[in-house]
């Protein structure tokens, strides 16, 4: 993930509800409203949490006994570059979209009569411990004026303030949030490039992430590891076995495999990635770790009757998927990080 840059923190709301968002492989809703700034900080672990001695009265105060932080203190200008520094086609992305949940226009093609354009916003905001969302596409058709528009929405929450390496690396609390919120914007950015790619006509997507994501999915479902994928695949049946099923007359289950597999794919990508772009990477174990449970989730509930083998199954995942993640590591010629 990334670092830095400018700007200023708003006080807009988000744009109207919507529902049935797919967010970066899961699926939820986007809040119709968020809180104005300052935003409350939320829980840390108390071994992340600074010491008493650490303090920054320009930065931080309380209110109605909860303590808070005003991420005004960020610079756009310096998150853009620390992206631009690593990558081209995502500095494009964001070049004219400001951190303010306001959907700017960052491409425009036409083709076989019709314009396609892509917005993109962006919201920096305390939500939980994820650290971001990049939710699918919302299209609108046009057919009198002949255009498509898709919309994009960003969140990024820099809620790892306090990790013990991030902090031992940059001790400026101003430099430090700007990093994170550029390694986190890097991140989520890979996603919509990639959207972008499988999106927009042929050709017009085509960025060299979106190529690269493409040979490394092509890899992962190859026949020479087949072993690996087959693994993953047949964890992630099991699990959509022991969900609950559909109610009577909703129609067959649908088979989610496919989609949380690439899912599975293209997260280890765009760790990979933006671990090579700013450090601080994620072992094989720990990215198998927290997505095996985020695709067991994603697949269907835990349902209490069955928690002990759905629990299983969820570990299950984890090894398997540290073994596809280690054979595309060797294929693509990755470091492997072991701990």
């Amino acid at each position: 993930m990334k670092q830095e840059i400018q700007g200023t923190v708003t006080k807009k709301t988000l744009p109207e509800k919507k529902t049935n968002l797919h967010i970066h492989g899961i699926w939820g809703n986007l809040p119709s409203e968020v809180s104005p700034f300052p935003y409350p900080v939320p829980e840390f672990d108390p071994a992340s949490f600074p010491a008493p001695e650490y303090s920054f009265p320009e930065y931080w105060f309380f209110s109605p006994g909860i303590l808070q932080l005003d991420l005004n203190i960020y610079r756009e200008t310096m998150i853009k570059a620390l992206i631009k520094e690593q990558s081209e086609d995502l500095y494009r992305l964001i070049k004219r979209v400001h951190f303010d949940g306001k959907y700017y226009r960052v491409k425009c093609v036409h083709s076989g009569g019709w314009e396609h354009c892509w917005d993109l916003a962006v919201r920096i905001q305390f939500f939980g411990k994820l650290q971001g969302l990049a939710f699918e596409p919302e299209r609108a058709i046009s057919r009198k004026d002949k255009k498509i528009i898709y919309r994009s929405l960003i969140l990024v929450n820099p809620h790892e303030l306090w990790d013990k390496e991030l902090v031992e690396r940059l001790w400026n609390l101003q430099e430090r949030i700007e990093f994170l919120i550029a390694k986190i914007l890097f991140h989520e950015c890979i996603h919509v490039l990639i959207s972008l790619g499988k999106t927009l006509p042929s050709g017009f997507g085509q960025t060299d992430i979106f190529l690269e994501f493409k040979e490394m999915l092509e890899f992962a479902n190859s026949e020479s590891l087949c072993p690996e994928s087959c693994g993953v695949k047949s964890r992630l049946r099991n699990l959509a076995y022991l969900s609950p099923v559909f109610p009577e007359g909703s129609g067959r289950k649908p088979d989610k495999v496919p989609e949380l597999y690439e899912f599975l794919v293209h997260e280890k990508y765009s760790i990979k990635k933006t671990d090579q772009a700013f450090g601080l990477s994620w072992s094989n174990r720990k990215v198998s770790r927290n997505y095996a449970k985020m695709a067991a989730l994603e697949m269907g509930p835990c349902p209490e009757s069955s928690k002990i083998s759905w629990d299983k199954e969820v570990f299950r995942l984890h090894r398997d998927l540290k073994k596809l993640y280690d054979r595309i590591d060797d294929n693509q010629g990755f470091e492997r990080e072991r701990c």
